[in-house]
């Protein structure tokens, strides 16, 4: 990927969709979470160049949760991203932290437009070669994956998909999608089927994982697996 890691905050699911393909389709890396309880820790692990957060939030108000980060030392940029349009409301959006606001609804070119003004401005736009999470390091230009400080040598599909794992940390990703994006299967390839995403993930995970304390990759029964 040659973008920044963007972390997206929405309840709407539709809306958090929209953004999640959006961001992608422009090379951005992309954490979209439902509400805030998670997200200290993907702050931690992930490296974030910019946070998107909605200000109707499930558990607390966008503004006061970007307060709190900013009292805690955090100074990842923040677009707010809202329905409330009122002035006053702008002022306490930007007072409590935030660095752009966009209204719902809003151009899915200004958006993205503002997004790389905000990347450009504070130096966090470009290549990023390295992919972080947990204790996995991925470099994708060498092709190098470390657990700690241990190498891994992993094959080129293993990497691939240890990868899109990375790029979607704590999302439950379905088989079809993982032959998609991995293998390249089209729809009516004979040679693609579950079973070959099934005997991967588990060379990938004795691989990452030897003795199976960690469990970085946990199966989601019907549906595939995810990175945790």
């Amino acid at each position: 990927m040659k973008k920044s890691k963007i972390l997206v905050i929405d309840d709407d699911k539709d809306l958090l969709e929209l953004l999640d393909f959006l961001l992608k389709k422009e090379g951005y890396r992309v954490t979209a979470l439902p509400d805030s309880k998670q997200v200290h820790t993907f702050l931690y692990d992930g490296d974030f160049s910019l946070m998107i957060v909605d200000r109707n939030l499930p558990c607390v108000e966008g503004t006061e949760f970007v307060e709190q980060l900013r009292k805690s030392g955090d100074k990842t940029p923040v677009i707010f991203l809202t329905a409330k349009n009122s002035k006053e409301e702008k002022l306490e959006g930007f007072s409590r932290g935030g660095d752009d606001y966009i209204t719902k609804p809003f151009d899915n070119d200004e958006l993205l437009m503002r997004v790389e003004a905000i990347l450009r401005r504070t130096g966090k736009i470009g290549f990023n070669n390295t992919m972080t999470h947990r204790d996995i390091s991925i470099n994708l230009e060498k092709y190098e994956v470390k657990i700690g400080s241990d190498e891994v040598k992993l094959t080129k599909l293993e990497f691939k998909l240890l990868q899109v794992f990375m790029e979607n940390i704590g999302n439950v990703l379905n088989r079809d999608y993982l032959l998609d994006v991995v293998w390249n299967c089209g729809v009516f390839d004979e040679h693609c089927n579950e079973k070959s995403v099934n005997v991967a993930v588990k060379r990938l995970k004795s691989k990452i994982d030897e003795d199976g304390s960690k469990k970085y990759i946990e199966s989601v029964r019907g549906i595939g697996y995810k990175l945790r």
